[in-house]
């Protein structure tokens, strides 16, 4: 039972670093992104922040595209008619069913 707690404890602090190596580098990367911005002319810091309006407005009509509406049961109703002889052989297959 004590090895068991141990495995335990050890997975936990596995997961706990892990959660806080991942965020650890997402700060790096932001500080790293920060500062190629600050070295930039300040006419290009210009194009980046438009850039990035692109990008925020490209990633908003994605998510809206995400979001439609699934389509409900019954929706469809009377847009297809199947006809009475849907369910019989086809002619062009007679050489192939004898």
């Amino acid at each position: 039972m004590e090895a068991v707690n141990r495995i335990l404890s050890i997975q936990f602090l596995l997961n706990y670093f892990s959660l806080i190596l991942s965020k650890l580098l997402k700060v790096m990367d932001n500080i790293l992104l920060y500062n190629k911005l600050i070295n930039l002319p300040e006419n290009m810091k210009s194009e980046v922040s438009d850039f990035i309006d692109f990008l925020l407005s490209k990633a908003q009509k994605s998510n809206q595209e995400l979001e439609k509406p699934k389509a409900k049961f019954g929706s469809a109703k009377g847009m297809f008619t199947i006809k009475d002889d849907f369910d019989q052989p086809l002619d062009d297959f007679n050489e192939y069913m004898n």
